[in-house]
């Protein structure tokens, strides 16, 4: 597609430069002007000067004496002022390109998320650009509310958290949904689950189609470094939720795990919060109910149960994938529960789970 290109000059002049040319083309003195417009000489040598600028009512005047439309006058007022705006804005912004340090700006240029640019106010307009904010003063809190508190020894980049969620929102905001349905939502749960056994270029856009008719944006964005995020559940609006996924661990077990997880958040907790799940936090209550809903979505109560009633001192392969197969679910879901409640050694049986990777980004 062919685009026009805003061409934007180095140097705009004030429009009393302009208006000194008229007059001199036209051999017309600032005195005979005045004159004629009615105007003090002195307030048409400071528009001339630069000091005075342009108003409505004296582009009007201008209009009768030059026979040059007001519009233009005013256009060119409006071209200056601007361009001293975006002047003043650039020297402000010099004095904070530091702040430019925090974030992971080649990573986001990488993914496409910020335009490639070397000029660092540039890249620092384009930075607030891509938070929606007016200033780095406006920038004092992000994100504004979270669901987790960080451990004394974990050291997150809260930079590089904010621009992942921050992306999610950008992402979401793009998918059209019906208005958000709880009793559709838990329905449509119900599907998600057989769509485990599928690969990613089936589960994904199906996932994402299924869960935008009951009012839930799902968007699927590459974990920053540093960031140590899994996943992330929030609303963009009263009728519009949203479930961001990193692919944190790359293995089926996790990745569905976090669906579910940040599902429960969308269904049981407050639409005010926004809920980070990240590898180390302090646990709170509503952290643990949303583990236990996602257990319970993947693998009923009553059917895990059974499966343990069986016996766990020997978990072989073939009874994982019976198991699963009987059930409806991926066999390396099955894996990562069996290890993770202490049922099945880490080392074993992990070639059940299936390992994704991003395409066309760095690892």
């Amino acid at each position: 597609m062919i685009t026009k290109n805003e061409y934007e000059p180095d140097v705009v002049s004030w429009p009393g430069e302009t208006l000194a040319e008229v007059l001199e083309e036209r051999q017309m003195t600032q005195a005979e002007l005045a004159e004629r417009m009615g105007r003090p000489k002195k307030t048409i040598n400071e528009i001339i000067q630069g000091k005075t600028s342009i108003t409505p009512e004296t582009a009007l005047q201008l209009e009768h004496v030059l026979h040059i439309p007001a519009t233009f006058w005013n256009n060119r007022q409006l071209q200056y002022d601007e361009y001293r705006a975006k002047q003043a804005e650039r020297d402000r912004l010099k004095s904070e390109d530091h702040w430019l340090k925090k974030f992971p700006i080649k990573m986001m240029m990488k993914l496409g998320w910020l335009k490639e640019e070397t000029d660092s106010v540039t890249q620092l307009q384009n930075l607030l650009n891509f938070f929606a904010v007016g200033s780095v003063e406006q920038f004092t809190h992000w994100p504004k509310t979270r669901s987790f508190r960080k451990s004394e020894a974990f050291e997150s980049d809260d930079a590089a958290l904010a621009v992942w969620v921050r992306r999610g929102e950008i992402e979401g905001a793009t998918i059209a949904c019906q208005p958000y349905h709880a009793s559709r939502f838990k329905e449509i749960l119900q599907h998600v689950r057989l769509l485990t056994i599928l690969p990613p270029e089936e589960f994904q856009p199906e996932l994402v189609k299924l869960c935008a008719t009951a009012g839930v944006a799902v968007v699927f964005v590459p974990e920053l470094p540093k960031c140590g995020v899994s996943g992330a559940a929030g609303w963009l609006a009263a009728d519009k939720a949203l479930i961001q996924l990193s692919l944190r661990h790359k293995t089926n077990d996790h990745l569905w795990f976090t669906f579910f997880h940040e599902a429960a958040h969308i269904l049981l907790h407050q639409k005010s919060m926004l809920f980070i799940d990240m590898e180390y936090y302090e646990k709170s209550s509503q952290e643990e109910e949303a583990n236990q809903v996602a257990r319970d979505l993947l693998i009923s109560p009553k059917e895990w149960q059974l499966f343990l009633s069986s016996g766990t001192t020997y978990m072989s392969k073939e009874r994982i994938k019976q198991f699963a197969q009987t059930i409806g679910i991926a066999p390396g879901i099955v894996v990562g529960r069996l290890q993770h409640e202490g049922h099945l050694r880490y080392t074993h049986c992990n070639e059940l789970k299936v390992a994704f990777q991003w395409q066309n980004t760095e690892e």
